[in-house]
């Protein structure tokens, strides 16, 4: 699992740099766009302030990447964690990092300049990979809600319901939604004619925003992504609404004294569903209200959230704790031992 990961994420890495090197070739000569380049706004404020939150936004970054991945680290090598929830944990974390770094480096980056510049084909692979990980961290916490249902009301029948091929069916089947969704809105969006006002009032570029800069009319597209993103993003959040209250209710008839057990492990759950499923649903269904622009929801629903659900399951996880204390304890002696 840890090979896979750092290999996707250095092919990551390799194809943003590709996309941006080769960007304003490309652009140049596609229907005549005469905008190279967006200039993004970013988080106004006095060069003080900059400062502030250059400061505060790499640590939130740099805690994110160490938090997610000694996730993936203790979720890989410790092998009282070889179970299903922990498996999808060690995928959410991988995609929660990803989401991150699809922005914030870029965002960091600009507290630092005075022009705040992406090009155009830049751009468009940052919203092709916001919404990649986006659309396939919403069908994982799905499938995370429905390994929950089948823990806690078919106890007797996890191991045998929850197979591994079944996980990794459901792992593939994330990413391949969220493939799907990006591009049914990327191959409307990168064609786009931009020829005049190239300002973006965002720390980052977004479907509504760009959007609303091109040429031409663009009313049947910002209709297809309320319909693509922000329906996606509410029934998505209901469905896990719905699942969450069946499965309290099937508790509370079975057992009083279980209800407790179970608000005790699912509050975990509907805290990260919340934090992740708030912002998108007020920046996608209405999405060329103000709403969009907002940016203290972007900054929650691509920096803050990242951060937050390596902290909600490993300080509220006893079993984690536990296996991350083990883990350090083990990676002490052995630099002692040398």
């Amino acid at each position: 699992m840890s090979s896979k990961i750092l290999v996707l994420t250095v092919a990551f890495f390799c194809l943003v740099a590709l996309l941006e090197l080769f960007s304003i070739e490309k652009l140049d000569h596609k229907n005549g766009s005469f905008v190279t380049e967006f200039i993004l706004l970013g988080l106004s404020g006095q060069w003080e302030l900059q400062i502030f939150f250059f400061g505060i936004f790499s640590l939130i970054y740099g805690a994110t990447l160490i938090g997610n991945i000694l996730i993936m680290v203790t979720v890989t090598f410790t092998s009282t964690l070889h179970s299903p929830m922990y498996f999808l944990l060690g995928n959410l974390s991988f995609l929660d990092m990803c989401l991150s770094t699809a922005t914030t480096p870029k965002m960091i980056t600009d507290l630092l300049t005075e022009h705040k510049t992406i090009s155009v084909w830049g751009c468009m692979v940052q919203m092709f990979f916001m919404h990649f990980f986006g659309g396939a961290e919403m069908i994982l916490l799905i499938v995370m809600a429905f390994d929950r249902y089948i823990a806690i009301c078919k106890p007797l029948h996890y191991r045998t319901i929850m197979s591994y091929r079944l996980l990794r069916g459901f792992v593939i089947f994330s990413w391949v939604i969220g493939f799907i969704h990006t591009m049914s809105q990327m191959l409307l969006t990168v064609d786009l004619p931009f020829c005049g006002y190239n300002v973006i009032d965002s720390i980052f570029c977004d479907l509504p925003l760009v959007i609303r800069l091109a040429c031409v009319e663009t009313y049947t597209l910002e209709l297809f992504v309320i319909a693509d993103s922000g329906l996606l993003s509410f029934i998505s959040f209901i469905m896990l609404l719905i699942s969450y209250s069946v499965i309290l209710i099937t508790v509370q008839q079975r057992s009083s004294g279980g209800l407790s057990k179970a608000l005790s492990t699912l509050s975990a759950h509907i805290i990260v569903v919340t934090l992740f499923f708030g912002p998108c649903i007020f920046i996608y269904a209405w999405p060329f209200s103000n709403f969009a622009s907002n940016k203290t929801l972007a900054v929650f629903y691509t920096v803050i959230t990242p951060l937050l659900n390596p902290i909600i399951y490993t300080l509220r996880n006893q079993k984690m704790q536990e296996a991350l204390r083990k883990l350090l304890f083990q990676r002490i002696v052995v630099t002692w031992n040398f």
